[in-house]
């Protein structure tokens, strides 16, 4: 660790912190030595805080002072995780139309967020100095993992135009003090991708962050220019907010040289669980409780697919209890090689949305379409949306003209899938645009997986 590195995570993102209001120092040193311990002390832990955090909703938050009176639910009874089972979910509807209900009495340091949209309407909520502190510190420790620390030169692609015009003049003083550098994800035309090529190359960054589809681009960029990445003694790419797919993670650790560390989490969730250099993706524990449902919401054991359902209990001031995320994912039931006490989520599998219905009704991963054009090299990249059972959407950015049997070759791939009597109509385009959020989806699916 170089000088600067030690200053910076020892003194100048301390003091930052501080000047906020928040206590991530203190929650760092906390999650450092809770990690090692046991999956029963983490759990004995687990379950005082969520009795915490529910006597608090009931006494001080108004929504959950009338959904506990109605359903005669008892914070003082809750002597397990699985207790929480009998409080109703908490949907993104829910928290659009009870947003103020939501809030904690006398809540003084509530601040406004939102979530992207990428997959509808933006969601706004609130969160307390006590959540961000958790949140970062959950983060920090997860960073330190892979032999990488705060201050360590860093390149992060991330981002909408509009986060990227809220970078303000402290807020470039402060990250060029933590020397990070921000590159745009939003777009990325052959120039913008040839000045990220060369940001990179003169950073010479320790570590870089992103969405996986963002790195993978770039990735691929610089090798078709034949510009070497691997060279700059990248240590490990951190991915988030998006499915991780092995092609991706092969990509972005050949072009950089690198390990590549799968992070899952969301403005709105929280820092949920996070991979580790031997491979578990652990789940931050001490902050969050993960339960995996069907689609009817009955609770599924360790090893079956379902939806994340996420408590976050660090959220006193605005509380998320038995939040559904909209992915879907799957609890591990090993331990991992690492020695950590901290449960496994074994796989994220990607949003309910990523999912696509056949003719027949039949749900199954978008990943089958993908294969279909992944396997074309005409097809330089595509978008896949569902608008209907009945009728399917095709954005492809071709590498050559698109011949009559190249498209029958897509029509018969993806119809061999969902459905022969499907319409595929196939629109050639120059460019594929993220969503909003910065973020890229393969799949849309507009059609309601969870009703089939």
């Amino acid at each position: 660790m170089s000088a600067w590195t030690r200053f910076a995570a020892g003194v100048v993102f301390p003091l930052h912190e501080r000047a906020k209001g928040h206590s991530t120092l203190r929650r760092l040193r906390e999650l450092e030595q809770s990690q090692w311990w046991s999956r029963e002390r983490i759990e004995a832990i687990r379950v005082e805080r969520l009795r915490t955090l529910l006597e608090h909703a009931k006494a001080h938050v108004p929504y959950y002072r009338d959904l506990f009176a109605k359903s005669s639910f008892e914070p003082g009874s809750v002597g397990s995780v699985d207790d929480l089972r009998r409080v109703p979910f908490l949907s993104k509807a829910l928290i659009r139309a009870n947003v103020d209900a939501l809030k904690a009495d006398g809540g003084r340091t509530l601040k406004r967020y939102n979530t992207g949209g990428s997959s509808g309407e933006p969601l706004v909520f609130y969160m307390g100095k006590d959540r961000v502190s958790h949140d970062v510190a959950a983060k920090w420790r997860a960073t330190r993992w892979w032999g990488v620390d705060i201050g360590d030169p860093e390149i992060v692609v991330w981002g909408s135009p509009i986060e990227l015009g809220a970078q303000d003049r402290l807020r470039a003083i402060r990250d060029r003090l933590l020397r990070t550098r921000l590159l745009p994800a939003f777009e990325m035309t052959e120039a913008k991708l040839d000045a990220f090529v060369a940001s990179i190359r003169a950073t010479r960054p320790r570590m870089i962050f992103g969405y996986p589809s963002a790195l993978a681009h770039i990735a691929r960029h610089a090798r078709q220019r034949r510009q070497r990445l691997d060279d700059l003694g990248i240590v490990v790419a951190f991915v988030t907010s998006e499915r991780l797919y092995d092609h991706q993670r092969h990509e972005i650790a050949a072009a950089f040289g690198c390990k590549v560390a799968n992070g899952y989490g969301g403005r709105d969730a929280g820092f949920v669980a996070h991979e580790c250099p031997q491979g578990g993706m652990h789940v931050s524990a001490e902050d969050i409780v993960v339960e995996i449902v069907d689609t009817d919401g009955n609770p599924l054991p360790e090893g079956e697919a379902g939806e994340i359902v996420v408590t976050h209990l660090a959220t006193r001031d605005f509380p998320f209890i038995r939040y559904r995320v909209g992915d879907i994912g799957v609890l591990g039931s090993a331990s991992c090689p690492c020695g950590r006490g901290l449960p496994l989520l074994s796989d994220v599998q990607g949003r309910s949305t990523d999912f696509v219905v056949a003719r027949d009704g039949t749900v199954m991963h978008g990943l089958a379409l993908i294969y279909v054009m992944r396997d074309l090299p005409q097809v330089a990249s595509f978008k896949i949306v569902q608008e209907s059972r009945e009728h399917l959407r095709v954005l492809v950015v071709p590498s050559e003209p698109l011949t009559s049997s190249v498209r029958a070759a897509i029509r018969d791939g993806l119809c061999a899938r969902l459905g022969h009597d499907v319409t595929v109509d196939i629109e050639e385009t120059s460019e594929i645009p993220a969503e909003r959020s910065g973020k890229f989806r393969y799949v849309v699916s507009k059609v309601d997986s969870a009703t089939q």
